[in-house]
C-alpha cells in the first residue's frame, strides 16, 4: 500500500467519523428532544413566546440544529482537507 493510499484511507475514515458524529447529534436533537424528551422539555416555556420547549424542538429546533451542523461540517472539512493536503 502506497503512502497516498494510506493517506486517502485515513482521510476517508476521518470523514466518516465526523459525519457519524454530526448525524448522531442531529438525531439526538431531532428525535430525542422532539419525541423522547418532549414531556420534560414541555415543562419549560420559551420566554416571550409562550411556546413549550419540546414543541419548539419538534417544529424548529431540529431544523436550526441541522443548519448549524452543516456549517460545522463545512468548517471541519476545510480543516481536514488542509491537514490531508487535498484542499482545492
Amino acid at each position: 500500500m502506497s503512502d497516498d493510499d494510506s493517506r486517502a484511507k485515513r482521510y476517508w475514515m476521518a470523514n466518516l467519523r465526523l459525519t457519524l458524529f454530526l448525524l448522531t447529534i442531529w438525531a439526538l436533537v431531532s428525535f430525542g428532544c422532539g419525541v423522547l424528551f418532549v414531556e420534560p422539555l414541555n415543562r419549560v416555556r420559551i420566554p416571550g413566546t409562550g411556546f413549550k420547549l419540546g414543541f419548539w424542538f419538534a417544529q424548529q429546533g431540529s431544523i436550526y440544529t441541522f443548519v448549524v451542523l452543516v456549517f460545522v461540517y463545512v468548517a471541519a472539512m476545510k480543516r481536514m482537507d488542509r491537514r490531508f493536503g487535498v484542499e482545492e
